[in-house]
């Protein structure tokens, strides 16, 4: 998952047009799941280029959050990242609509409930780990250590 800021804003994914999608009617970042070889950097600098159209440049690390269960009992791992560095224009996302966003608005955005915590990761500076529990679409447990 990475987070493209620019001026006080953040370019976020609102989650409208693939049928049965979980992510359905959520605002998130861009990203995505890896292909055969890839370092996280490599698929995250893919994922955002195939949904967005922008060329990162460089990417910021800040953490890395396990969901236990999450798709039909599996766990699944994300690592989450900003850009302030990239290239190009933005075209249309076939899962979504892309628009950037003020940064203070962000908190009024229908998130999944453990995302508005990775907002305060981009804020603090250190590298988290976290855990984050769901069960019917709401979070049971919240687990995080900050380096």
């Amino acid at each position: 998952m990475c987070y493209i800021q620019k001026e006080n804003q953040t370019l976020m994914l609102h989650r409208t047009k693939k049928e049965n999608d979980v992510n359905g009617g959520k605002w998130i970042g861009v990203g995505g799941k890896f292909e055969e070889g890839e370092s996280a950097e490599e698929c995250m600098k893919r994922e955002i280029y195939e949904e967005t159209g922008l060329t990162a440049l460089n990417l910021q690390l800040h953490g890395f959050v396990v969901f236990p269960e999450l798709y039909h009992g599996q766990d699944e791992g994300m690592f989450i990242y900003t850009c302030h560095d990239f290239t190009g224009k933005i075209h249309e996302c076939d899962e979504g609509d892309l628009q950037w966003i003020n940064n203070e608005d962000i908190p009024t955005l229908s998130m999944w409930e453990g995302d508005y915590h990775f907002f305060e990761w981009i804020q603090d500076g250190k590298f988290h780990s976290a855990k984050i529990h769901y069960q019917n679409d709401k979070v049971i447990d919240y687990q995080e250590h900050a380096y």
